[in-house]
């Protein structure tokens, strides 16, 4: 595996917990994003992007810079995957909007964006992070579906593995 980082957006820790995760699985470093800079993105081939889902279905607050960052940035050539947490119960219509501003922020950027999940099994309304039918990374909601999470985590990282 080239070299990695998972770079979360955490305000109450549950999207760092699973960074945490998913970089322990993957051997990589993980990185909170406001310590994000181009530096980082340079010294890396692969970025894990995950952030929690706020407000309508947006970004996790650190985020805002770190799309900065991203978008000042040369990604020709990397390979980003993205994973977002949010709350399918009770913010039914905006789940996971966040990743789908990350998205967003990096599909038009010359990286190739890995680790799309297809929506079987989740129960939501609607979200901006589903393109052409599927999310376009891992969505967890870790509130509502915790029984879930280990299970998705182990399947995404095993199909995203030799992508990295």
């Amino acid at each position: 595996m080239k070299k990695t980082v998972v770079i979360y957006g955490s305000s109450t820790g549950t999207c760092e917990n699973i960074a945490e995760r998913i970089a322990a699985k993957l051997g990589a470093e993980v990185l909170n994003v406001q310590d994000l800079n181009a530096n980082v993105v340079d010294a890396n081939d692969n970025l894990i992007l995950g952030t929690s889902t706020w407000g309508a279905g947006e970004l996790q607050d650190d985020w805002y810079d770190g799309v900065k960052v991203l978008k000042a940035a040369n990604l020709t050539g990397k390979t980003i995957a993205l994973f977002g947490c949010g709350d399918a119960e009770s913010y039914s219509d905006t789940f996971v909007g966040g990743m789908g501003e990350l998205y967003d922020a990096v599909k038009d950027s010359g990286a190739r964006v890995i680790g799309a999940v297809d929506t079987d099994g989740y129960t939501f309304d609607d979200s901006s992070a589903v393109v052409d039918g599927k999310f376009v990374g891992l969505a967890l909601d870790d509130v509502n579906e915790d029984d879930k999470t280990d299970a998705r985590i182990e399947g995404w990282v095993a199909a995203i593995s030799p992508s990295l």
